[in-house]
């Protein structure tokens, strides 16, 4: 409940604006590096990073050179990393056989980051779209993207990430019951302490072209999402997804894309208690660096604000890309 001020001269609000140390002690909401989940791009190689050109700074990168990296962040005390993969075309087929490959590449990724930086929490992705030879997060039959037929690829998908060492799973093909029955899996394989963070409310967007280029999905794509992904016109709707995904056992949940969808980012929050991340997905990061390219906005100062409007929007975290460069500011002494 906000108190009545009283009138002025007798309040003046702007006396806890004068400085920056006053601002800074009556700050309502803090950005930390444990709010950061930072998204890598995996592929094949040796000492391997291939610039993504839709999304200035961000790069795919070998296994070697993400271990390199997830270190990095784990010195920054950023709490986890999402690993997502440039499968090569020759893998990607109608039955989606490589997403349950125990040697895939984020498995592989997986292993070798959790051994070389065992404490840094390690995030997978659970879809088929980078397996895909139609690039879709489900398998495909005439056309149709199909629901239940889906869900046994993605119990051996999950199953095989969980070995792998995934901390958290991330279930993001937005099937109906998939998350009941990813945990009912993880149960029965004793993979209980396996958590699940569900892309609930992930949303039919035109926010995601430049991911789809760091996973090499473009190309494969054929339609649209719109049959599964949540239309962009609905909240309500939203709302019984994030409550439906946690009464089938996700830990937290996430909306997706994040700066457009901040109300929805407050109204699972509010309305279900549960821990609720926003993605800050690539289309909103390639924006913010395109118009800094351009000199239309202070770069610096726009990635701070859009992350802090997470965080006034009940979020407990963010995935970003600019995670590492932020930690590093973060770790900066204020002088």
């Amino acid at each position: 409940m906000i108190t009545p001020a009283a009138h002025f001269p007798m309040s003046r609000p702007r006396r806890l604006r004068q400085t920056e140390w006053m601002r800074r002690l009556v700050s309502e909401n803090t950005l930390t590096a444990a709010d950061l989940i930072w998204p890598i791009f995996i592929c094949d190689g040796q000492d391997v990073e291939e610039p993504i050109e839709s999304m200035p700074g961000v790069s795919r990168m070998s296994i070697d050179r993400a271990v390199i990296a997830a270190n990095e962040a784990a010195n920054l005390e950023i709490p986890a990393i999402a690993l997502f993969p440039n499968t090569p075309d020759a893998l990607k087929t109608p039955d989606c056989a490589e997403a349950f490959n125990p040697d895939n590449l984020v498995n592989r990724a997986t292993r070798a980051i959790k051994q070389n930086v065992p404490d840094i929490g390690i995030m997978l992705d659970v879809a088929l779209d980078p397996y895909n030879s139609d690039g879709h997060d489900g398998l495909v039959r005439d056309g149709v993207v199909l629901n239940d037929e889906t869900l046994f690829v993605l119990e051996k998908q999950a199953l095989s990430h969980a070995e792998a060492g995934a901390d958290i799973l991330g279930p993001s093909d937005m099937m109906d019951g998939r998350v009941g029955m990813i945990r009912q899996a993880l149960e029965q394989h004793e993979y209980q302490n396996v958590a699940i963070m569900a892309y609930s409310a992930k949303y039919a967007s035109a926010f995601y072209g430049p991911f789809r280029d760091a996973v090499g999905a473009s190309g494969a794509l054929k339609g649209d999402k719109a049959t599964y992904q949540l239309n962009p016109a609905n909240s309500d709707e939203a709302l019984r997804m994030a409550m439906r995904d946690i009464a089938e056992g996700a830990d937290m949940v996430m909306v997706k894309p994040g700066m457009p969808y901040l109300d929805l980012c407050q109204r699972v929050a509010n309305e279900t208690g549960a821990p609720t991340y926003a993605y800050q997905v690539s289309g909103e990061y390639a924006m913010i660096e395109a118009a800094a390219q351009n000199g239309w906005i202070d770069r610096d100062k726009a990635i701070m604000e859009a992350l802090l409007a997470f965080k006034r929007a009940g979020c407990s975290g963010i995935l970003t890309y600019h995670a590492l460069e932020i930690a590093k500011k973060l770790a900066e002494p204020i002088l």
